[in-house]
């Protein structure tokens, strides 16, 4: 373990002076810091119906358009102007004093409503989404004020849920989006330090030491894979400064360094199997997609088990996915020595 931890030290030195890692570090370390403000903001774009949005002006006209505007008023995102005309409104659309406008007419005793937006742009996405959210709403109010004129009882619709944006926001994107990043650097830190070294012709030189290939390979995964809790476990300490009480610290660490053994692991593979510096770190972002893309597939995906944890409602499922996590980074550890074990060190050529 000696020879291990001292590779792993002159690996940590070397990162000391990678300006793109440090830079990565420290935007990850502005997040984390002044998360209680950035998370009012964010929120607007993550979730553009709350209070912290922008109100957006939108033009409402037609003959059905008096209960359309009840809706509108009462929803925190938007301010409705009310129009005489269809071209009244369109010509305000034209000009940009109204961000969208919403045509409502009775036809055949029931009520259409065509929306009109500008061309794709992010405020255009934001107003979709809080006219999106109004129509939902008055399609709620209209068919409970409809309910005693019909025949037959329709199908009710889904409950509303009331949650705080804010809540769903930092639990949801911002815990794992700071949980695993560092997992993702840390994997690609382990495919370009194995491939520099053997780009360079320095492996062989760390080789005239004392040491086994797969002690350099363990000392780099260790450095590597050692990071990403060690920065997980600062970013924590940050989000409870700032007022985020996140449950199940131990356990969303021990996630957090399986993740990374694992990943860090399957960048280790990459590198010695494809020694090139580009396509090794293109088939490094490749293999990261498709495993975490499949990964929202299963009930138990990374950032599902760690929301969970941190709100500390951590169901049999969550632990068992902490567990399979454990086991998938021990046996792409494993798999990792078997295939150093595999192959000369003389013949790694780029």
């Amino acid at each position: 373990m000696g020879k291990r931890a001292v590779l792993a030290r002159r690996e940590l030195r070397v990162l000391s002076a990678e300006k793109t890692i440090l830079l990565a570090l420290a935007i990850q370390l502005f997040i984390a810091a002044f998360s209680s403000f950035l998370v009012v903001g964010l929120v607007s774009v993550y979730n553009p119906g709350t209070e912290a949005a922008v109100l957006e002006p939108v033009g409402v006209t037609g003959n059905a358009s008096d209960d359309l505007l009840e809706t509108l008023d009462e929803r925190p995102g938007l301010r409705a102007r009310e129009f005489a005309t269809e071209e009244a409104a369109m010509e305000e659309f034209a000009e940009g004093r109204v961000r969208a406008v919403l045509v409502s007419e009775h036809r055949d005793d029931r009520i259409f409503v065509t929306a009109l937006a500008p061309e794709s742009e992010l405020r255009t996405t934001l107003t979709v989404v809080q006219v999106r959210e109004a129509l939902r709403a008055y399609e709620r109010d209209q068919r409970g004020e409809r309910l005693a004129f019909l025949d037959a009882r329709p199908l009710d619709l889904p409950p509303q849920v009331e949650s705080s944006p804010y809540y769903g926001f930092t639990y949801t994107v911002l815990v794992p989006l700071l949980l695993f990043l560092p997992v993702f650097i840390s994997g690609s830190i382990a495919v370009d330090s194995l491939t520099e070294e053997i780009e360079r012709g320095t492996l062989e030189l760390i080789r005239v030491a004392p040491v086994s290939m797969s002690e350099i390979v363990d000392g780099k995964l260790l450095a590597a894979a050692g990071l990403a809790p060690a920065q997980a476990a600062i970013w924590l300490g940050l989000l409870s400064l700032n007022g985020t009480r996140v449950a199940r610290p131990v356990l969303l660490l021990a996630t957090v360094a399986a993740l990374a053994l694992a990943i860090t692991g399957m960048g280790a593979g990459v590198a010695l199997l494809s020694p090139d510096r580009r396509s090794a770190q293109f088939l490094y972002s490749l293999g990261v997609l498709l495993l975490f893309g499949g990964a929202t597939l299963l009930p138990g995906d990374p950032a599902n088990t760690v929301a969970l944890l941190a709100v500390d409602s951590a169901t049999t499922g969550t632990y068992l996915a902490v567990g399979a996590y454990v086991a998938a980074a021990v046996g792409v550890y494993v798999g990792v020595r078997r295939l150093v074990d595999r192959i000369d060190p003389e013949e790694l050529e780029v």
